[in-house]
């Protein structure tokens, strides 16, 4: 019966818990939908506009490049390649300090989207096992409805000064930025020393060497005056495109 007892009380606590965090999520979700609303209702988006038009359209093109090369999806490694998976001696010890580091610096440039992802996960499950953090952003976030409930009408006045929303939205991103760097110091300290241990492990234990070959493999089409059977060699008559395959 004692069992039993203990049990239960470890199944409603479980329970308890499971719907305080769904309460507090549901919660911060309708403050950021809120502060979202209230930020274009501010004129935030016209003021991104504005700062954005000053960009000269060749910046934004190179950025724009930039970023579809750097963010390519294509470039995410499957979890086979990541690992090794099938490869006969994926992870060994390179004793050769020239090989080691052509080793590292292939490895950081094939699976940067892969290590980036990594990281990405690591500190959002550092941060669902950070109680202070999750508060603080909440107390932010009340914060924020406040301030947006405040000047629903356009201003709020404060011992004789007159606030505009627009200012007041300005200086609570400011506030936010200041208490945020505190409250998820330590998420992000941690996030990356784990996973700076875990992507320096695998680009240096990591053999990816096989693939590189792969980078330089180009795709040709047309028509092929040499004999397949035979083994006898030709030309391309008709030549379509040349293109650089890269895995």
């Amino acid at each position: 019966f004692k069992q039993y007892k203990l049990f239960n009380m470890a199944s409603n606590n479980e329970l308890s818990q499971g719907a305080g965090s769904a309460g507090t999520m549901m919660m911060l979700s309708g403050v950021v939908g809120s502060v979202k609303d209230k930020w274009n209702a501010s004129g935030g988006n016209e003021a991104v506009a504005k700062v954005s038009d000053a960009i000269p359209q060749q910046t934004k093109d190179y950025l724009s490049e930039a970023k579809k090369k750097l963010f390519n999806p294509a470039h995410i490694r499957n979890p086979k390649v990541y690992f090794g998976i099938g490869e006969e001696k994926p992870y060994f010890i390179e004793s050769n300090i020239p090989l080691l580091l052509s080793r590292v610096q292939h490895n950081l440039a094939f699976f940067y989207l892969n290590y980036a992802i990594q990281t990405a996960i690591l500190f959002v499950l550092t941060l669902l096992i950070s109680p202070g953090a999750i508060i603080g952003m909440g107390l932010l976030g009340l914060l924020w409805a406040y301030v947006v409930r405040v000047t629903s009408e356009g201003s709020v006045e404060v011992r004789g000064i007159t606030i505009s929303q627009k200012t007041a939205t300005y200086g609570m991103m400011v506030l936010s930025a200041c208490v945020l760097y505190y409250v998820l110091s330590h998420v992000f300290w941690w996030t990356l020393s784990t996973s700076g241990i875990l992507i320096g492990l695998h680009s240096l234990l990591r053999d990816a060497s096989m693939h590189k070959d792969e980078e330089d493999k180009v795709v040709m089409s047309g028509d092929f005056s040499g004999d397949v059977n035979t083994g006898s060699e030709g030309e391309f008559l008709n030549p379509g495109d040349t293109t650089m395959n890269v895995v």
